[in-house]
């Protein structure tokens, strides 16, 4: 089914005193697969220059093993028309409960595995060609899934190790940043070659900690967004982890309204949590950010992170997300969605200023 969905703009006097609630299409049909190719839950969703799709896909047929929730990691590749093309990574030691996906400006594909405690570098051509972290060795208990446990006696951090990493952004000297995410709470810095160079953080409230840092992003000024998922709140450093600000996602959301998993406390506060990120490669660059709960997704100016608009809500219908974990943006107005508990990727196309009042339409 594809829906168009458009909404009534909130009127302001100034677009740049209040977001505006942006129309936008949603497409559930843009990944052409067939009754052989069902998609369990999806994690993570990236676009390359060429317009190729790539999907982190948890199927159902899981292998046996010693990793949390077993080895379901699947990679689909599929062209800029939705066409399946290829599986990648199959059999790769790494890959075990790949956590986010990304291409970095060569096209190179990267895979951040919170269940081996891996980063993966692919080639354009399905090779790969650097591993950061190490796989657990098979009796190595899965220490960064007890959440108890690392709140009483917090992982100690080591250079060139991870603990249930979540995402990875780059520079533009090509350095890489690692949210190092479940276990460590860190953002974990190296240069091109994969040597370490530092980390910050640690497990807390204070500015400059965190509580699962769930996804990052760098902007051509050089300034690191993660989402601080646990704390409610986007932090921004710079890249040697001077905290800079913070941007907090507080639109005020009907809490009586019944989410898709779960329920919302009645003293529920505005601010809610940033679940992924994902900045776009325009002139000038635009941030996103989505929440869980109440499902919406929203865009800030860069690099003063004010918000200027957002859409959506929680749910199972087109147009609606149940717990999307992953974003992609190839242009301002095009972004793809990993809307994990609905088992499907969303293609939203967004029509900014449009003043239509909300209309319907399925095929």
């Amino acid at each position: 089914m594809k829906l168009l969905l458009t909404a009534i703009i909130t009127a302001t006097t100034s677009f740049a005193q209040a977001p505006q609630k942006i129309a936008f299409d949603a497409d559930t049909e843009f990944l052409k697969l067939n009754y052989q190719m069902n998609l369990g839950e999806v994690l993570g969703v990236a676009v390359n220059s060429k317009g190729t799709v790539l999907v982190l896909n948890h199927p159902g047929s899981a292998t046996t093993g010693p990793i949390y929730g077993n080895a379901t990691t699947q990679l689909l590749e599929f062209d800029s028309n939705g066409k399946f093309v290829r599986e990648l990574g199959k059999g790769v030691y790494g890959l075990g409960y790949a956590h986010s996906v990304r291409y970095d400006r060569y096209d190179n594909l990267w895979v951040v595995d919170k269940g081996t405690h891996a980063v993966m570098k692919f080639n354009p051509a399905g090779l790969i060609t650097l591993n950061l972290g190490r796989r657990p060795e098979g009796p190595d208990e899965p220490e960064y899934y007890s959440f108890r446990k690392i709140a009483q006696n917090p992982p100690q951090h080591r250079d060139g190790y991870f603990n249930g990493p979540t995402d990875v952004a780059w520079d533009a000297d090509d350095n890489i940043y690692i949210s190092d995410g479940y276990g460590n709470s860190r953002i974990a810095k190296m240069d091109k070659h994969g040597n370490w160079i530092k980390s910050w953080g640690s497990r807390g409230k204070a500015e400059g900690q965190f509580n699962t840092p769930h996804s990052i992003a760098i902007d051509r000024q050089g300034n690191v967004y993660v989402a601080d998922r646990g704390n409610d709140r986007i932090q921004v450093f710079d890249t040697n982890g001077n905290h800079l600000r913070n941007i907090m996602q507080n639109l005020p959301y009907d809490k009586k309204r019944h989410p898709t998993l779960g329920d919302i406390p009645a003293n529920a506060p505005d601010e809610t949590a940033a679940w992924a990120l994902c900045i776009t490669n325009t002139n000038p660059q635009y941030l996103y950010s989505i929440d869980n709960e109440p499902g919406r997704l929203y865009k800030f100016s860069l690099p003063d992170g004010k918000l200027i608009g957002y859409l959506g809500e929680s749910g199972r219908d087109v147009g609606q997300f149940n717990w999307p974990h992953g974003l992609a943006c190839p242009s301002e107005n095009t972004i793809f969605v990993a809307d994990m508990n609905n088992w499907r990727v969303q293609k939203l196309t967004l029509h900014p200023g449009s003043q239509q009042a909300a209309v319907r339409t399925s095929r």
